[in-house]
């Protein structure tokens, strides 16, 4: 079974209702080339305007409830595609960097808040999520489970393993920075130790500090009847502007995830203790 996801690899509108305009816009056009999955990159509802001041923030900041977000639900409905959402989330003390994932049939399905927030940077005026959240997504021909993270989570391989051990095959993974030999790295990587896709959108070049190249990795490194590794990037986007397309073999990765011996199989979580203590910064 193929599952198609549209990588939504947009430059942000001046104002809420024209990124509401535009990305309505641009998962009708997904759904045209056969999607099954629309993802936005990071915090779409300001194009990841993050200003310090307080109030400017608060002014930007939206609820999980607010017609911007719920727009995307009934278009999810209306065109019969899962859509995953970005927005910065009005949240107490400080707001939130959150995806809501839609299912086609409009319901809310996952929503989640990125957890390792960039606190050295823009970020640390942002409230950290609490968690990591697996859906069982229904697609129409199947369900998929899926998770999420949010750019900064990449680079901590726990993010993906609690996924995995949650029981997602497929990760989403909305971003805003440049991606280049070692942010893809890790994200292959994530892929590779999880035996899981991980689909990513970033803003396109033009959009500051990011420069397109959303990826898909399908978590597949080898297959039982070929000789050889293969490469599980099924998908880099150029540096422009546009919808891009991935379609991820979902019986080959569950056929994968069988037979080989990554993910879950030959862990020992009961050496692991120091992941799960506070320890000095280095």
């Amino acid at each position: 079974m193929g599952l198609k996801v549209a990588l939504l690899q947009l430059l942000p509108e001046s104002s809420l209702e024209g990124q509401l305009e535009k990305g309505k816009a641009a998962c009708i056009k997904a759904k045209e080339m056969g999607a099954d999955i629309a993802l936005f990159p990071e915090m779409w509802s300001d194009g990841y305007a993050l200003p310090q001041s307080n109030q400017e923030l608060d002014a930007l900041a939206i609820n999980a409830d607010s017609g911007f977000v719920q727009a995307f639900g009934r278009l999810a409905d209306e065109q019969q595609m899962a859509i995953g959402i970005t927005f910065l989330e009005r949240h107490e003390p400080k707001p939130l960097n959150s995806m809501i994932l839609f299912d086609k049939n409009g319901k809310e399905r996952l929503h989640y808040s990125k957890v390792h927030t960039c606190d050295f940077d823009l970020e640390k005026v942002l409230s950290s999520g609490d968690d990591f959240h697996v859906t069982e997504l229904d697609i129409g021909r199947d369900t998929i489970m899926v998770g999420s993270m949010i750019c900064f989570d990449r680079e901590f391989p726990e993010s993906a393993r609690i996924l995995m051990l949650k029981g997602a095959e497929l990760i989403l993974a909305p971003n805003a920075c440049p991606m280049e030999l070692n942010r893809l790295s890790a994200l292959r990587t994530r892929a590779y130790e999880n035996m899981l896709a991980v689909a990513t959108c970033n803003y396109p070049k033009g959009q500051p500090d990011c420069n397109g190249h959303s990826t898909v990795f399908d978590g597949i490194a080898w297959l039982q009847e070929e000789p050889g590794v293969r490469d599980m990037c099924i998908l880099e986007a150029s540096e422009e502007e546009g919808i891009y397309l991935a379609e991820i073999d979902m019986d080959m990765l569950r056929s994968y995830r069988e037979h080989e011996v990554m993910g879950q199989k030959y862990r020992h979580p009961d050496k692991y203790g120091i992941l799960a203590q506070k320890t000095k910064k280095v």
